[in-house]
């Protein structure tokens, strides 16, 4: 995996990503040749269509990661892959037609642009058949050593036999640290020589598994598989960057105080943070006002009571504010005012909030509380105050979530279908933890995109 802006991406994403944006540049190349051939005009020089080509495959391939071109199950199936590329390019037609409206001098005409979708298209889907056995097989994937062969080690594993898995492990070492449960071990007494393992196994990398007991932790044996250069991670920075959540089941603080995250250069990624939610909000409120407006209406008519409400919420800090939405429930859905966790199929929603929530219509007044700096875009999803009491009691580091404005759209929201429940606030502030520790602008803009892809697919929430 690439480490890219605090986030990590797999070796076969990278492949297959460079891979499409050459098969778009290349199919509306074709597409602009097969025009000008059609109306009998000549080539001009490649540069001086350069910039049409650039904003095509650019536009189609920031699509065809918002509606989860990328994601683990279409690395995995042409045919899922391929369903999605044609909802990427339709919706990348649509963005090119007013992004062409804009700024006409990189339009193409329209019936090359029909042209290349399709030679990029048929190329994409190719170039994935082709390329299916390399994508998920085990050349691409980092070789793994587990220094342990417990309960921790054997959760690596399971992690290994996953479709989406990006590592294969080599082999267990015993280390004498309690009952091994990894399958076939080989204990560290019967290793001569480490690091001569390590090159006869082929491995990349070496995970510290042990259990949590009073052992000194082997130095000698990670100094020498360091030595060797090979890399070496400590069990939770790599479920971190395996799983994109911080495993609170091995967290401890000094592993947060002296890992990699919360550094003080995301001073300035907040300032762009503010100034895209400033603009962007703007921008919403007053695109979304017909929108909202006839939501309110429909909500109305179909129950008495208010088409808007508050609600108090736990912000940045630890700070109550108010969250204005689109009221999506009946009037009585909690009786005396008493928190009560929404479900999933709920039925205290009505039928317009249905719709509502389905298309995230009763989330838009939320960019209000954006305008004034209360939520942003992207973060954590702000709780009840009642709920966060009791979750800071039940759940370790949970105040550490609001380290961060929350948000309208999160890392959690992405990665995890819907839950209420003491057991889903735990995944979720895994996902959360994971956000407040890396974001930066560039962790945001892919939230916001892959956001498109919940909001098309909302049972698919929990596939990256």
């Amino acid at each position: 995996m690439i480490r890219l802006f605090k986030h990590y991406i797999p070796y076969a994403v990278l492949l297959i990503g460079a891979i499409d944006l050459v098969m778009l540049i290349a199919g509306a190349e074709l597409g602009w040749a097969l025009r000008l051939w059609q109306i009998g005009a000549g080539l001009e020089p490649l540069s001086e269509r350069l910039p049409e080509l650039l904003v095509f495959a650019i536009t189609l391939q920031l699509a065809m990661i918002s509606v989860g071109v990328y994601s683990p199950e279409a690395l995995l199936s042409v045919r899922f892959a391929a369903a999605r590329l044609v909802v990427a390019m339709a919706l990348g037609v649509l963005a090119l037609s007013l992004l062409y409206f804009i700024l006409p001098p990189v339009a193409f005409w329209r019936s090359s642009l029909l042209y290349s979708c399709l030679f990029a298209l048929i190329g994409m889907i190719i170039t994935r058949a082709l390329l299916r056995r390399l994508i998920n097989g085990e050349s691409l994937k980092r070789r793994v050593l587990i220094l342990g062969a417990g309960a921790r080690a054997a959760r690596v594993g399971r992690l290994a036999e996953q479709d989406s898995a990006n590592f294969v492990i080599v082999g267990y070492v015993g280390m004498n640290d309690g009952p091994d449960e990894a399958p076939n071990p080989v204990n560290r007494s019967d290793i001569p020589n480490l690091p001569e393992h390590l090159v006869k196994l082929g491995a990349s990398e070496v995970v510290l598994a042990l259990e949590e007991r009073r052992n000194a932790l082997p130095l000698e044996d990670l100094l020498r598989a360091k030595t060797t250069g090979v890399r070496v991670h400590e069990f939770a920075t790599f479920i971190e960057r395996e799983t994109g959540r911080l495993d609170l089941r091995s967290l401890n603080p000094s592993w947060l105080i002296f890992s990699d995250g919360f550094s003080s250069s995301r001073r300035v990624s907040a300032v762009s943070k503010r100034v895209f939610d400033v603009v962007f909000s703007l921008i919403l409120l007053i695109a979304t006002a017909p929108i909202v407006a006839l939501a309110a209406i429909a909500v109305k008519l179909e129950t008495k009571g208010p088409a808007f409400y508050r609600q108090k919420r736990v912000g940045l800090y630890g700070q109550v504010f108010d969250c204005i939405k689109i009221r999506s429930m009946r009037t009585d859905a909690e009786v005396g005012g008493k928190a009560v966790w929404a479900k999933q199929n709920d039925p205290r929603v009505t039928r317009v909030g249905n719709f509502l929530r389905k298309t995230r219509i009763d989330e838009l007044p939320q960019a209000w509380s954006v305008l004034k700096g209360e939520m942003s875009f992207v973060g954590p999803r702000p709780e009840r105050p009642q709920f966060v009491a009791d979750l800071e009691a039940r759940l370790p580091y949970y105040a550490e979530r609001h380290v961060v404005k929350p948000g309208i759209t999160g890392w959690a929201q992405i990665n995890y279908p819907y839950g209420a429940s003491v057991e889903d606030a735990r995944e979720k502030l895994e996902y959360d933890l994971y956000y407040a520790k890396n974001y930066t602008p560039f962790l945001d803009l892919l939230i916001l995109m892959q956001t498109l892809r919940v909001v098309l697919w909302p049972e698919q929430a929990g596939a990256r």
